[in-house]
């Protein structure tokens, strides 16, 4: 099939409106609507619904899409392989992070990477709901999550378990908890909405039901106020890796309950093909967070 027409194709799905995409074409209408029919006929289905203002996807258009985004990702690294102006990741690299996670982590990388291969363009989108990857066209989702969609292609990048945590001066005042039990005594900092605590007993998850004094939208305003001593907080490994570091947060063990157990995952569409730009940020990410290793024993000790 024609790659033009295909170009033309993923335009429509990002548009949504056959005159728009003629415009950013510098083309007429009928032009992209004749491609966009010798497309559909060369792969015997619809592709879009048309209306007189706007198009949508069929259902076969939906199921086209990443392979449609796909075949252009080929064909664009493909080139840039004989081209010296162009050597390494191009295009666009989109990718959704968890809020928090990617402020952290992603941010910081996006600068050397971007000046390291100036063909490469990046699209990010920080976003605590669920986003359909495929449909929306993203190279990679990262999120902290359990798995639940088994079409997707998972990538392991670090464990980040929950941890119970305070500030030194929090527990030189009020002491540290030993059971879950202990826990209605102390002054509990908890994310907003969240009303239970989750810990492992013999490989089971127990939800360890929790009042706050302090309650807040976002893990960077409970981070801020456990730092400062007003409670204890249960927070992901990677939310606090830094003060756990510094001092300024400790650990606490309790004798009946661990950690509940958590990890970073990489989820990629559904495809063989991976674009050199999605290879580069996953090693960079799996550096980033590997720095985090020594110190995952050291409070697991």
């Amino acid at each position: 099939m024609d790659l033009k027409n295909v170009e033309i194709f993923c335009s429509i799905a990002d548009t949504g409106n056959l005159t728009e995409t003629a415009r950013r074409r510098n083309a007429t209408a009928m032009t992209i609507s004749r491609r966009l029919a010798q497309l559909e006929s060369d792969l015997g289905v619809r592709l879009f619904q048309r209306t007189t203002r706007a198009v949508a996807l069929t259902s076969e258009g939906e199921a086209f899409l990443p392979y449609a985004r796909m075949m252009l990702e080929a064909e664009e690294s493909a080139k840039s392989l004989f081209n010296g102006e162009t050597q390494g990741a191009s295009g666009i690299l989109r990718v959704t992070s968890a809020s928090e996670f990617g402020k952290r982590y992603l941010l910081p990388l996006l600068p050397a990477l971007m000046e390291a291969n100036p063909a490469l363009r990046v699209e990010l989108n920080l976003s605590d709901s669920l986003v359909d990857i495929v449909g929306q066209g993203y190279d990679m989702a990262l999120r902290l999550a359990p798995l639940k969609d088994s079409t997707l292609i998972a990538h392991r990048l670090a464990n980040n378990p929950r941890i119970l945590c305070a500030a030194p001066g929090y527990l030189a005042r009020f002491g540290q908890p030993a059971s879950l039990n202990d826990l209605a005594q102390h002054r509990c900092l908890k994310i907003s909405g969240v009303a239970h605590w989750m810990f492992e007993q013999q490989g089971q998850v127990v939800n360890c039901p929790v009042s706050g004094r302090f309650s807040c939208s976002s893990v960077e305003g409970v981070r801020d106020m456990c730092v400062a001593g007003i409670g204890i907080a249960q927070l992901t490994l990677l939310d606090i890796r830094d003060e756990l570091r510094s001092g300024e947060l400790v650990e606490i063990s309790l004798t009946d309950a661990a950690r509940h157990a958590l990890a970073v995952w990489a989820l990629l569409p559904t495809r063989r093909y991976m674009p050199y730009r999605v290879t580069l940020l996953l090693q960079a990410l799996k550096e980033a967070l590997r720095d985090g290793s020594g110190l995952m024993q050291r409070v697991s000790g």
